[in-house]
């Protein structure tokens, strides 16, 4: 039985976010605007099929994807990139989430996981590493 995601996580702390982004050519307005925000996420979770909505007062961000099945992402909402040359893949690592992305950037993905009411997201692209955790909220 997968690790029940469901709920809404607000945003705690977040750890090198600017130089993940600057990683992903994010323009520096964009950038400045982005480390400010607090977020707020959804997680929808039937079994291996997730809705993750990413919320905020300048932009928000959907996700769906079933965990095995490949898929593209559009970045819209976000910094209105797409993964190219292919596709990104959700599986499970023991209790973590983890999505590879293939596209214009070299070692680029995230994990999710959680311990307790926290829940973790760990972004990476090429050799930046943003860590952010999220509180369980109600």
């Amino acid at each position: 039985m997968p690790v029940d995601f469901n709920g809404k996580w607000e945003l705690e702390s977040s750890e090198n976010f600017e130089d993940y982004m600057k990683a992903l050519n994010i323009d520096f307005a964009t950038r400045k605007i982005a480390v400010q925000l607090a977020q707020t996420k959804v997680i929808i979770q039937d079994g291996d099929k997730f809705e993750v909505k990413t919320l905020s007062t300048f932009r928000n961000y959907e996700l769906m994807f079933t965990v095995g099945v490949e898929f593209v992402e559009h970045t819209k909402g976000l910094d209105n990139r797409v993964v190219k040359v292919g596709h990104a893949l959700v599986v499970w690592e023991g209790d973590k989430l983890v999505c590879i992305q293939k596209g214009e950037k070299d070692k680029r993905g995230w994990k999710h996981w959680i311990e307790g009411d926290k829940l973790y997201l760990e972004l990476t692209c090429e050799d930046k590493v943003c860590r952010q955790v999220f509180k369980r909220k109600g």
